[in-house]
């Protein structure tokens, strides 16, 4: 357990709380991008030791939860062929689409699999070519380097069955989204330590210098994230307006150059609807020309299938940082895991799930 209980080591948790409560002395709004972030601050109750002029809000990091309502839509149309074998993440089979999720096919007889990498996805085409293997590439840029990766093995290997459909979504667009809205709360950020580690923390000087608000890379145990928020306030105490890294064991500034160059070559800068909050002008990456072939979207031709968020579910205003899960008036009643109006609630990295899992108690009392 050596390098993971040092980060959960309770003397020093209490020392980085007190250092905070010394540095604040004005109220703060903080967003922790991912939604990692926000099971670990939620799991350890981290927002429960701050002092009360530090609310911490929960940005758009969960892939999950950020693929929109028609691609959702798209994967269920293609899943449902007979002649398909639909791949993906086990996080994606319970989130709803329009009127029914991938397990919804899944038992009415579909070969929908969840599998751990999309090179599994390859291997099950190559082992079944009568059928068409279909893998749905969600994800920040965390997941963007093994799924490029799957479309560079399929073309070298020559396997003409595979596909990927691809919803791939990037962070700092995001950020200029969230930043750049009339209605911002966001006064401080923390960025998510795992796509730093690929995409390095270059972007983000820009986006710091453009909106005057501090930027911190930030890990994922309770030191981090502590030493995150303290590094965060402290900026926003003197009124600077930095990038910091406090997750130097995993980040670099430049980031993994070998995986963006892997990025580059397969995918390209495309506009993204992202789920609950609409479109974001060049947030994503579609397939190069070049990896046509393996376009899942144009194969199937499923691209003019559109449709429309449920009004009951308020998930882009908790992605945005505007209202928290128990704001929601349908959070804990139409809405729940079991029966989740959206993919807030059922992602594992989720910030609806997050809250009816570990301040379940808590609000059952409110």
């Amino acid at each position: 357990m050596r390098y993971l209980d040092e980060f959960r080591d309770s003397e020093l948790t209490r020392k980085l709380v007190d250092q905070i409560r010394q540095v604040t002395h004005h109220p703060w709004v903080i967003m922790e991008i991912c939604g990692g972030q926000t099971h670990s601050i939620m799991q350890n109750g981290i927002d429960q030791l701050l002092p009360p002029e530090i609310e911490l809000v929960h940005g758009p990091g969960c892939p999950v939860c950020v693929t929109s309502l028609e691609l959702v839509d798209r994967a269920l149309a293609i899943a449902s062929r007979p002649d398909v074998i639909f791949c993906s993440f086990g996080d994606m089979l319970r989130v709803p689409g329009s009127s029914k999720d991938l397990f919804s096919v899944r038992a009415a007889g579909g070969q929908v699999r969840i599998v751990y990498s999309p090179l599994d996805a390859v291997k099950i085409a190559q082992a079944n070519p009568e059928k068409k293997v279909v893998f749905f590439a969600i994800g920040f840029e965390t997941t963007g380097p093994a799924n490029a990766m799957s479309v560079i093995q399929a073309k070298a290997l020559g396997i003409k069955n595979f596909s990927v459909l691809v919803s791939q979504v990037t962070v700092p667009p995001a950020m200029h989204a969230i930043l750049g809205s009339p209605d911002n709360r966001v006064q401080g950020f923390l960025a998510a330590g795992h796509v730093c580690a690929i995409m390095g923390y270059w972007e983000y000087p820009a986006v710091a210098e453009k909106y005057k608000i501090p930027i911190v890379v930030t890990g994922f145990e309770p030191i981090d994230l502590l030493k995150g928020i303290l590094m965060t306030v402290k900026q926003l105490e003197q009124g600077t307006h930095n990038v910091e890294n406090a997750y130097e064991r995993v980040v670099s500034f430049e980031g993994n150059l070998p995986a963006q160059a892997i990025l580059k070559k397969v995918f390209e800068p495309c506009d993204r609807n992202w789920r609950g909050i609409g479109m974001i002008s060049m947030s994503g990456w579609k397939l190069r020309p070049e990896f046509a072939e393996f376009d899942a979207e144009q194969l199937f031709e499923v691209g003019d299938i559109h449709t429309q968020e449920s009004p009951l579910c308020v998930s882009g205003q908790i992605l945005q940082g505007r209202l928290k899960p128990p704001q929601c008036p349908a959070f804990g009643k139409q809405c729940t895991p079991e029966f989740p109006l959206g993919a807030t609630m059922v992602s594992s990295e989720g910030a609806c799930a997050a809250y009816y899992r570990y301040a379940r108690e808590e609000l059952n009392h409110e």
